[in-house]
């Protein structure tokens, strides 16, 4: 498939960011965003998002018990 040149300015870091992003999976900038766009496009993020809040949802009694257990133990002294 043939390449298009884009050109974005964005703040010097996200640029950074984006540079360490790109190089811890193995990829070019342009290979990186590419990727973002797709995901995006394709409704990956939407589709994460939902699914982390329905795990939330779901789980919240856990969560709820375990930070109730660290306030308790907290409050825990030794005689």
């Amino acid at each position: 498939m043939a390449k298009t040149q884009l050109g974005a300015r964005v703040d010097q870091d996200v640029a950074e960011l984006a540079k360490k992003r790109a190089a811890d999976l193995g990829l070019s900038i342009g290979d990186y965003l590419a990727r973002l766009v797709q995901d995006d496009a394709s409704g990956l993020r939407a589709r994460a998002v939902d699914a982390a809040a329905r795990f939330l949802a779901e789980h919240q009694d856990v969560f709820d018990e375990a930070e109730n257990a660290q306030q308790a133990s907290h409050g825990v002294r030794a005689a």
